[in-house]
C-alpha cells in the first residue's frame, strides 16, 4: 500500500509557471512508472506524462516542450514542472501508480491558470 500526496498547485498567470509535488509514503525506488494526470472541470481525466524508475518520460503530445515530469527516488517524490501556463491547463492535477496491480491516486492539487 502507499499514500500519494500532491502539492504546490495555486493561482498563476497565464505565461506563468508552476512546479508540482507528488510524495509517497514509502519508497519509490521499487515502483517502476509514476503518472501525473489532471482532470478539468467538466471533462475526463486525462494523462500528463509519465516517469518510469530508470527517469523514462513520456508527455501527452499537447504538453511537450511545456511540462516536465522528474523523480526523486531518494526522496520519494515526482515533480512536474510546468511552464508557459495557459488557461485550459486550469485543473485539478493527481499524481497516480500501479503496486501489485493496485492504483493508488493522490487527492490532488487544484492549478487555476487565470487570463
Amino acid at each position: 500500500q502507499v499514500q500519494l500526496v500532491e502539492s504546490g498547485g495555486g493561482l498563476v498567470q497565464a505565461g506563468g509557471s508552476l512546479s508540482l509535488s507528488c510524495t509517497a509514503s514509502k519508497s519509490i525506488s521499487s515502483i517502476n512508472t509514476i503518472y501525473w494526470y489532471r482532470q478539468a472541470p467538466g471533462k475526463e481525466r486525462e494523462l500528463v506524462a509519465r516517469v518510469t524508475v530508470g527517469g523514462w518520460t513520456v508527455y501527452a503530445d499537447s504538453l511537450k516542450g511545456r511540462f516536465t515530469i522528474s523523480r526523486d527516488n531518494a526522496k520519494n517524490t515526482v515533480y512536474l514542472q510546468m511552464n508557459s501556463l495557459k488557461p485550459e491547463d486550469t485543473a485539478v492535477y493527481y499524481c497516480n501508480t500501479n503496486v501489485n496491480n493496485r492504483a493508488y491516486w493522490g487527492q490532488g492539487t487544484q492549478v487555476t491558470v487565470s487570463s
